[in-house]
């Protein structure tokens, strides 16, 4: 097989979430296990820091790795979903596995998974076969540490078999309600699921709901557990007219930060308790502010208040779900234009009248859907607008709607896409 027959083969043949769903998600270890096993156990020779939470665990895997690239660690990272090329969800050092690494661990499981009787020892998910894969990468990379972002939940996902030196939970808000649970304190349960005995863990957001799961959970497994919340270290943080934040500590410290979007500023503050706990650690000295200004050129990082142009203004953003949708409101509230255009779509597991009711009413809308069946269609997310007094039409495909908001946008306007990571993986797929 070739890069792109192998990565046919991971889209089509393996259950994926990202494509079909509830149905791709495999509850459990056991595939994870014996992948593990035929791997030799690769996640033993690295030590690893574990991330899991609702929003804003890519935005915090990724400030972690570009703190420790910069401190001189050879440092893997594992995070999803992938925008243009599945290889952006395998890293070292900010670089994208290769395509023959990629083809040739395919090769070697479908050799390993033929039972020789015309059938399969196993038939694992997607994330389940990626998550083995950047495994066994990171190993064969002698990579110092690896910062590896949770797939979904987290007690039964595949990434849970690693033994970190750190947890981090960013945050919790209702998403994947049909597996993870329907109240926050069930979700926070399942999240919990990655503390480890005595390994410390920092919660980067917490409320009255899902505060007692986490504490009771940290001392059960005896680890301790850190708020972030409880005395931010951010006292202040404003979005730069270039791009990106400023930031004001509690200390005085000002620094800048490259990534866009005012939740950003939440995101900061588990960050900066994170890099303490490695402190404590000896894992890190002091803290290379610096690392924050270069989180994307460090490790590749796209679609987190991206601005993609000027004149005029494009900007995307992956932010998928209400708790997202909580911040990118106030952003967008705070956008000043001629005139807002706003390239939109949602799938299906996600509260789309709820965020739709949160989006501004002065905004003309492109709305449409990704190339994913789970996408809502478009002339559904037409029809939710309308009822909440949005003005605009229906396009079957992003980049129609994008060249759509194009064509009418002027110089001094401001086009904005989002709603889903499908969206934006759509548009950046369409233009790059």
């Amino acid at each position: 097989m070739n890069y792109s027959e192998t990565c046919d083969y991971l889209f089509r043949q393996t259950p994926s979430f990202e494509k079909t769903g509830k149905t791709g998600f495999r509850e459990g270890l056991a595939n994870t296990l014996l992948l593990d096993e035929h791997t030799g156990h690769p996640h033993r020779l690295f030590r690893s820091i574990h991330v899991a939470g609702t929003n804003g665990k890519g935005s915090v895997s990724h400030t972690l790795a570009s703190h420790l690239q910069r401190a001189g660690y050879r440092v893997g990272l594992y995070t999803s979903p992938h925008l243009v090329d599945f290889r952006e969800r395998i890293r070292v050092n900010g670089e994208m596995i290769s395509q023959q690494y990629v083809v040739d661990f395919v090769e070697d499981f479908l050799g390993f998974n033929d039972d020789g009787r015309g059938g399969q020892r196993i038939s694992p998910s997607f994330f389940e076969l990626a998550t083995a894969m950047a495994f066994r990468y990171f190993a064969e990379q002698h990579v110092d540490i690896a910062v590896v972002e949770v797939g979904l939940g987290g007690r039964l996902d595949c990434t849970n078999i690693i033994m970190p030196i750190l947890s981090v939970i960013t945050n919790i808000s209702l998403d994947h309600t049909d597996m993870l649970g329907d109240t926050l304190a069930l979700i926070a349960r399942e999240k919990a699921g990655i503390i480890k005995p005595h390994v410390p863990v920092v919660v980067g957001e917490d409320t009255t709901e899902t505060r007692p799961v986490f504490e009771q959970v940290a001392a059960e497994c005896e680890a301790p557990i850190v708020f972030a919340s409880d005395q931010p270290l951010v006292s202040a943080a404003e979005p730069l007219a270039e791009g990106g934040m400023r930031y004001t500590m509690d200390d005085g410290t000002v620094f800048d930060g490259e990534l866009s979007g005012i939740y950003q500023a939440r995101n900061t503050n588990t960050v900066l308790y994170a890099l303490r706990q490695l402190q404590q650690q000896r894992v890190l000295g002091n803290i290379d502010y610096e690392a924050f200004r270069t989180v994307g050129q460090t490790t590749g990082l796209m679609g987190r208040w991206q601005k993609l142009q000027e004149r005029p203004t494009v900007v995307c953003d992956t932010g998928h779900n209400v708790g997202g949708w909580q911040y990118l409101s106030r952003q967008l509230g705070a956008v000043r234009c001629r005139q807002m255009h706003v390239v939109f779509g949602m799938v299906s597991d996600k509260d789309a009248a709820t965020v739709i009711s949160m989006l501004p009413k002065t905004a003309h809308y492109y709305f449409t859907k990704a190339q994913t069946h789970r996408a809502i269609p478009e002339g559904q997310l037409l029809e939710i607008g309308r009822a909440n007094g949005l003005d605009g039409q229906a396009y079957p495909t992003v980049n129609e709607a994008y060249q759509s908001a194009m064509k009418h946008a002027g110089a001094d306007d401001f086009v904005f896409v989002g709603g889903s990571t499908y969206v934006v993986s759509d548009l950046l797929k369409s233009i790059i």
